[in-house]
């Protein structure tokens, strides 16, 4: 039926379309401003890849002649000068061509791309260092090379080619010297020869009874299957060591007669080779056994002949213990130079190596010992590197000392503010310093052996790396949760930053309990896309929060056992909530935080245990729940497992989709698929979890990608660009930009 023309209608109508247009003009004007290409290349070049070439000068890698002259290469390309320094005459010698002015230095020095012989350490027992050579582990006298061949260890004489096996017993999942337990593999031989190059010390390793870890590549057809024996907490069954000598020229083995040993090391979360230490003479072998769970060390000596074993001390502690700078026998004087954090910091102890008994403390006072660096057993002088022992300087910065073997005569060699490393001597009557800070590039000086500067030598050159705009990042000083305790991060702003600004805030962390979230402390003219970040409109921080190693044995346990609950978490809550009271600048109501692996584990964390506080996380690689990753290193920090009549367990309160639930804001979960560190299950678990939980989230799975994402990094670090701009600077990214891989030099 037609309707007849109704002018009031019409009206009505015209008034609609009116207020509609009125509503949408403004609508129109508060459009979401764009994140161009053009911010995205200026963000990239802050990245290392494009910071490389920047930062001239600066080091010093000297090599030693015999009357603690040392010459180095300093500068370039066609413009590279030997130096040669004369500490006694402090003169400095740029060495002319065929270096008639430089007695003593060699021809091949025109040609050296550095030093020679490293000052750190000790040189030690030089012939005993895994080398780890294409043709196997070569021996001191470099006459033989160790390798696997077929689950036996086989020795090959260089010289003649002829190859022979060591052992005959081995088979499959019960084999010598290897290097597959947990999610290390390879194929190379783990041991250590003895200083006259006639015997090996090394271990049988069974894992026949181990569990199996499964990664499946993506590929057309049928797929190819990834398979090894990987241990979890809890399992009944763990890799374990049945320790050997092995005489070379008798192709004989000696098993040590003591249990077998957990797969752990007083270094860290694998098996180490600097758990054995040869007499000079390669009659005795020192060892350390750790237990599963890592709270006991045990102190051991084998006589090689026999295999017998004596035991010389344990130490046992509450939570972990750790050795972050090893340990030295004095074989001529029956001593061991023990590290202990026992008095809540990283010291040094000297004990007898026939009774047992501790002698002395070597170091006292706070700050933990980080290296042994030197020990002349003649003259009983010991050289260390220490943190946190200068007073008004960042606590992670590294200066070196040296004392007595007693603790008397302790000198500070290192003083200046700043991070420092430095090269021995021979001698030990001077010292290569260089020194810097995150904020301050690199010096380098020359030391007499109290500390005293000799001479200057070099001074990093940063103008170019100025001209480009850069800016170091900001050091800053936070309290942590308990409003006492000084965190130290670092803070990186735009460099356009306009005060009047607000700028969401983004932290990336690492909460260990291994390592922390800043990491170096020395210069560094990008670390890793932070400042990048920055650029595009953010501040990023970076804090070691509690929990972390690098100072006291009560902060670093600041969450044992919690490592899901805590995690550090309340402390970068502190930190950033007093950082935005600090800079008005930052918009604390805009949080955000990413990291990857360990970093990854934390950002879910932070997006499930505190929902109101970060609104984005980007959670790469996480390893969300200890019970599917390997054995050694959730053990070690959350310590063994415990079964509970609910069909929970001590670790269940701890895993990130048991609170997957409590999501709020926008989260992307990242995970390669083939990676063989953290499995890809830990994300599974929480992508299953917020499923069901009926929540909103982003997932990112990389084909054939392993832990670090290799060749899709790039396209990672743009991803995790994009989810920032446009959830947390509520802008549009440009689409699917492309960073450039690393330019080639």
């Amino acid at each position: 039926m037609r309707r007849r023309f109704n002018p009031i209608r019409l009206l009505s109508h015209f008034a609609i379309i009116a207020a509609f247009c009125i509503v949408a003009v403004p609508a129109l004007a508060q459009q979401r401003r764009a994140v161009t290409a053009a911010d995205y290349a200026r963000a990239e070049t802050f990245l290392a890849q494009n910071q490389s070439g920047f930062v001239v000068g600066g080091t010093v890698a000297p090599t030693w002649l015999p009357d603690d002259r040392f010459w180095y290469v300093n500068g370039s390309g066609a413009t590279r000068d030997v130096i040669l320094i004369d500490p006694a005459r402090h003169t400095r010698t740029v060495c002319a061509p065929g270096f008639a002015n430089c007695p003593g230095v060699p021809s091949s020095a025109a040609t050296a791309t550095g030093g020679g012989r490293d000052g750190v350490g000790s040189g030690g027992e030089v012939g005993g260092r895994v080398r780890a050579a294409a043709q196997g582990v070569v021996s001191p006298d470099s006459t033989r090379a160790a390798f696997i061949r077929d689950f036996n260890l086989w020795v090959r004489d260089i010289a003649t080619g002829k190859e022979t096996a060591l052992t005959t017993d081995g088979v499959k999942d019960f084999g010598y010297a290897t290097d597959n337990a947990g999610w290390t593999t390879s194929d190379r031989a783990i041991l250590l020869w003895s200083p006259d190059s006639k015997k090996i010390a090394t271990y049988q390793q069974d894992e026949r009874q181990v569990g199996m870890f499964y990664m499946v590549e993506t590929t057309v057809g049928h797929p190819t299957l990834h398979a090894w024996r990987d241990p979890f907490p809890g399992d009944s069954v763990v890799a374990m060591l049945r320790r050997v000598i092995i005489d070379v020229d008798a192709a004989r083995v000696i098993a040590l007669q003591m249990p077998p040993d957990f797969h752990r090391a007083t270094l860290g979360d694998d098996v180490s080779m600097d758990d054995y230490k040869w007499s000079p003479d390669a009659s005795q072998l020192a060892l350390v056994s750790t237990s599963r769970d890592h709270k006991q060390a045990v102190f051991r000596v084998a006589t090689a002949a026999t295999g017998a074993v004596r035991t010389v001390f344990n130490e046992t502690v509450a939570t972990q213990f750790e050795s972050r700078t090893g340990w030295q026998v004095l074989w001529p004087t029956n001593e061991v130079i023990w590290y202990s954090q026992r008095d809540n910091w990283g010291q040094l102890y000297l004990y007898d190596l026939q009774t047992g008994k501790l002698k002395n403390k070597i170091t006292v006072g706070e700050g933990p010992v980080s290296q042994i660096t030197r020990v002349d057993e003649k003259t009983r002088t010991l050289w260390y590197a220490a943190l946190g022992r200068e007073p008004g300087q960042d606590p992670y910065f590294a200066h070196f000392y040296k004392s007595g073997l007693d603790g008397a005569r302790v000198r500070s060699l290192t003083p200046d503010d700043g991070t420092h490393a430095i090269q021995l001597s021979p001698s030990g009557r001077y010292l290569v310093d260089s020194y810097s800070k995150p904020d301050v590039p690199p010096v380098v000086v020359l030391r007499d052996g109290d500390g005293t500067v000799v001479m200057s030598l070099e001074k990093a050159d940063i103008s170019k790396l100025l001209a480009t705009g850069w800016r170091p990042p900001v050091p800053i000083t936070v309290k942590a949760r308990d409003g006492k305790t000084d965190l130290y991060g670092l803070m990186f702003v735009p460099t356009t930053l306009d005060p009047s600004r607000k700028y969401p805030i983004i932290n990336n962390p690492y909460p260990g309990p291994q390592t922390g979230s800043v990491g170096s402390r020395e210069f560094s003219a990008a670390r890793r896309d932070r400042q990048a970040l920055a650029e595009l409109g953010f501040v990023v921080v970076t804090i070691d929060g509690m929990g972390t190693p690098d100072r006291s044995k009560s902060f670093h346990d600041a969450y044992y056992g919690a490592m899901g609950r805590d995690n550090t978490l309340p402390d970068q809550v502190a930190g950033m909530q007093e950082l935005a009271q600090k800079y008005p600048y930052i918009d604390i109501d805009r949080a955000g935080i990413y990291g990857h692996s360990g970093g990854g584990f934390i950002t879910a964390d932070a997006m499930f245990r505190f929902p109101d506080f970060f609104k984005v996380g980007i959670s790469e690689s996480g390893n969300h729940d200890q019970r599917v990753y390997e054995d050694d290193w959730g053990e070690r920090y959350q310590g063994l497992l415990t079964r509970y009549a609910d069909s929970t367990d001590s670790y269940t309160v701890e895993a990130n989709q048991t609170v997957a639930k409590n999501l709020k804001g926008h989260l992307l979960l990242a995970h390669g698929l083939m990676d063989a560190n953290v499995p890809v299950t830990a994300t599974e678990l929480v992508v299953d979890a917020l499923i069901k939980a009926n929540k909103d989230f982003d997932l990112l799975l990389i084909p054939n990608a392993d832990h670090d994402y290799g060749s899709a990094s790039n396209y990672m670090m743009r991803r995790r660009w994009d989810y920032f701009v446009r959830w947390l600077l509520d802008a549009d990214p440009p689409k699917e930009y492309e960073i450039k891989p690393p330019r080639t030099p």
